[in-house]
Formats: structure tokens, sequence, C-alpha cells
């Protein structure tokens, strides 16, 4: 796609490539708060949640570093999580100053619901483009992900 200029040689909203991807990125994201939402539950909360899921225990701090956020935001994910009983601290065994966090029983059992809001949502969303252009759409957003060292994960 060529970038046209106007008369005054500055380029159209539409010809840049950031404005399609804010676009579609929020209606995605948008659409999948809103489903979240209706379960009380937030976007940062899934992210979180989805974490522990995987790793059983992790460290407030590695789950900020995780994140990209600080600990002090982290913190009050977690406070919100531990008031649903989705997750529970202890103490590290080996320093008694940090905690563990794991997800409860009921933590477990959301995770795989939340997660299908997700799949709903990317399906709902992507069915106009065919496995191939999926799968090459994912490949090029991985690409400039790395290629721009982006860390941390969308929480927002």
């Amino acid at each position: 796609m060529e970038t046209r200029f106007n008369s005054s040689g500055v380029a159209g909203l539409e010809d840049h490539l950031g404005y399609w991807m804010r676009r579609v990125s929020n209606q995605v994201s948008g659409g999948f708060a809103r489903a979240l939402e209706e379960r009380e539950t937030a976007v940062a909360e899934w992210v979180l949640l989805r974490l522990l899921f995987e790793r059983e225990e992790a460290s407030p701090a590695e789950l900020a570093q995780a994140m990209g956020m600080t600990r002090g935001a982290v913190s009050k994910i977690v406070a919100k999580v531990q008031a649903k009983d989705w997750v529970v601290s202890s103490e590290d065994p080996e320093d008694g100053r940090a905690l563990r966090l794991r997800l409860t029983r009921k933590g477990q059992r959301v995770v795989p619901e939340l997660a299908e809001i997700a799949d709903r949502n990317d399906t709902q969303f992507f069915r106009c483009l065919s496995r191939k252009e999926r799968a090459e759409l994912r490949r090029l957003l991985v690409k400039l992900t790395e290629c721009n060292e982006i860390r941390g994960i969308a929480v927002e």
C-alpha cells in the first residue's frame, strides 16, 4: 500500500498501519473486556489467573515482571482475585518475607470458563479470515513483537 500525501505533504490518517492496528485492537480487546465484565472480571485479572494456571504458583514480583506492571498494580489485582476466592497466598518457604500465589480450586475451575470467552471473542472477530490468514497474521504480529522487543503482556 502506498502512502498518499495531501496537498500539504501530510500522509492521510488511513495510510498509517498503526491506525488500522489500533482500530482492530480496540474492537478485539473491547469486545473481550465487555464479555469479561459480564463475569465481573477485568482483563488484568484474567491475565494474572492465566499466568498462575500455567505456572501453578508464582510470586507477585514474578507476575509483575511477566505482566509488565508494577508490584503495586499487581498487588491490587491480587487483592481482587483473592476476594473472589480464586487465588490464595502463602509464605515462601525459602524467604518468609515473600509470598507465593496459587489458584484455589475455584480459580482452577474459572480459568477454562474465561478462556472459553477469549476463544469465542477470537472466533467472532476473526471469522472472516481463513485458517491460513489467521496463521499469517499471528506470524506477522509475533515478528513485530520480537523485532520491537515488546515485553510484558497486554492487560489493557
